[in-house]
């Protein structure tokens, strides 16, 4: 039960980008289509859920065993850089295909604050190994949610008759506040 009031939470209450307010670049960045949210939405659900298993077997078994703590969003984001950059040869090797698909949203999710977030926040949340990957996927999920949704209704901006002063990105803006409006709405039910 405390699993399923963690996806609820992470995808729905506490939503990364639209409670949070983490991921924001990618979010109003590569929001222009769907394709390409559901292309980034791949690639953050799988450095996520891998960088908080790593960083969580750092933040136990290395960190909190020398007493160095203090190092930890350091050691997260060298952790989470070098993830991105063995993902990113990896898939060049064996799957050069997928690795032409995802293009520059690799080295994006470098930058991406809610891969760091998600890893300190499983950490803080004091959650097991097991909780903290079902935390990081549930955060992608919702991530992918907020990032899909918004996609939508930008593509269908494109069609309606807008005010030239807000035009692009003043629009997304407000349309990105009534959506994370729309997500306070789960805000009691976990």
């Amino acid at each position: 039960m405390e699993l399923i009031l963690i996806i609820i939470g992470a995808v729905f209450v506490n939503n990364i980008v639209l409670s949070k307010f983490l991921g924001i670049c990618p979010f109003i960045g590569v929001s222009n289509k769907v394709d390409t949210a559901i292309g980034m939405t791949g690639a953050v659900t799988f450095v996520m859920v891998l960088a908080t298993l790593v960083t969580y077997l750092i933040q136990v078994y290395i960190l909190e065993k020398l007493g160095i703590e203090f190092m930890q969003t350091v050691s997260y984001i060298l952790i989470i850089a070098a993830l991105v950059q063995l993902v990113e040869i990896i898939l060049k090797k064996v799957s050069p295909p997928l690795y032409q698909a995802l293009g520059i949203f690799l080295p994006l999710i470098t930058t991406n604050c809610a891969i760091l977030g998600v890893a300190i926040l499983a950490v803080q949340n004091e959650f097991n190994l097991v909780e903290s990957v079902i935390y990081a996927f549930a955060n992608a999920v919702g991530f992918g949610l907020a990032l899909v949704t918004f996609s939508g209704i930008r593509e269908q901006l494109e069609l309606a008759d807008i005010p030239e002063g807000m035009k692009g990105v003043p629009i997304a803006f407000v349309i990105a506040g009534i959506l994370a409006m729309a997500f306070m709405g789960f805000s009691n039910l976990v």
